[in-house]
């Protein structure tokens, strides 16, 4: 038996597989690693023929070389899918001369957005403006990781609002950067959702940190609004449209959009070869939006993987394929920005 897509209860409906195989590009035990086990319990539950599903570890390049493999070899009869994250979504945009997957022949089924905050020592201000403006006037260290992954979009930020940020890159993590804060060698910092609240809230309940802004959260229509963790602080984007003569059509909050989009509305993506079988694909979307309304995994992933609801379908499908369609004008916007604020040279295809 199999479970009966709506969008393909008119035609015939291929069944699913017995067995699915997920490629996660990245090492056991990773982020992007404990979602997809987490999801594939979850997604197995909803489908009506409770396949097995075999994660596939194939680490190395950073993503790259697990995702390569895949495009390559990947057959299109819906048994395997591939697990991705920003880190594979970040060198795509970049046309990284190692790439050789392209996105747009993936089609996605879940995605797990995040959010998450920037914050600064109190001994700055009492209040946002006070702090802001110490920071535009001030030289501040931002513990940093690379320019070129997660960060990026933190980096931009920076630039944007004018603050003097000055990153050191080299941190193994975003904890060893939240560590070099807590030690008074870093003014401001940055933390995910999660890690925010586990580790920062004490911070900021102790007095010794400040909540500057959040990254905010993408709705239907592809426009960043508050996020629902953090209702009281405002986005970057209201920081920024806030400042006389910015719009929302400027280079550098376009390119700011795409790579929050891709990197933090969809940071965790489940994807399928985009030419499997319509109704299988159906089957799976459908399943995946059964998902999103169960209480159960919703109170289980909120426990897990964040306060977020996944994306799923349309909303989905719309929202990657904006975020990963970067014009040449855009991308060479990018490539100077990072050469000439941070000395590094992208090479791009």
């Amino acid at each position: 038996m199999t479970f009966q897509s709506s969008q393909a209860a008119d035609s015939v409906t291929t069944p699913v597989p017995d067995t699915l195989t997920w490629t996660v590009p990245f090492g056991v035990g990773g982020g992007t690693d404990v979602w997809a086990r987490f999801m594939s319990h979850w997604v197995g539950e909803s489908l009506e023929n409770r396949p097995a599903i075999v994660i596939n570890n194939v680490p190395g390049g950073g993503s790259i070389t697990g995702a390569n493999l895949f495009y390559s070899r990947a057959r299109s009869n819906g048994a395997e899918m591939i697990v991705t994250s920003a880190s594979t979504q970040y060198p795509a945009m970049l046309k990284d001369p190692r790439v050789r997957f392209d996105y747009s022949r993936w089609t996605p089924i879940i995605a797990a957005p995040t959010g998450g905050v920037v914050y600064a020592q109190s001994s700055m201000g009492g209040d946002l403006k006070e702090v802001l403006e110490h920071l535009r006037q001030h030289e501040s260290k931002f513990g940093a990781q690379t320019p070129t992954g997660l960060e990026l979009p933190i980096l931009l930020a920076f630039d944007m609002l004018g603050l003097q940020v000055d990153p050191v890159f080299g941190m193994r993590s975003r904890g060893e950067g939240r560590l070099a804060f807590e030690r008074g060698e870093a003014g401001i910092d940055f933390q995910t959702t999660s890690a925010y609240f586990s580790s920062v809230t004490p911070l900021v309940k102790s007095g010794q940190a400040v909540p500057l802004f959040s990254l905010g959260v993408m709705n239907d229509d592809n426009v960043i609004v508050r996020d629902p963790a953090f209702p009281d602080l405002p986005t970057f984007s209201e920081l920024y449209l806030a400042q006389p003569g910015t719009r929302r059509d400027d280079m550098a909050y376009q390119v700011y959009h795409k790579f929050f989009a891709s990197g933090y509305a969809l940071q965790k993506l489940l994807l399928v070869p985009k030419d499997i079988d319509a109704s299988l694909l159906a089957t799976y979307r459908d399943a995946a939006k059964k998902l999103a309304e169960n209480p159960e995994f919703l109170e289980a992933a909120r426990q897990r993987i964040g306060p977020y609801d996944p994306v799923t379908g349309d909303v989905a499908a719309r929202q990657l394929e904006a975020a990963m369609q970067m014009s040449q004008t855009r991308r060479q916007w990018i490539v100077d920005w990072l050469k000439q604020k941070h000395g590094i040279r992208v090479v791009t295809q």
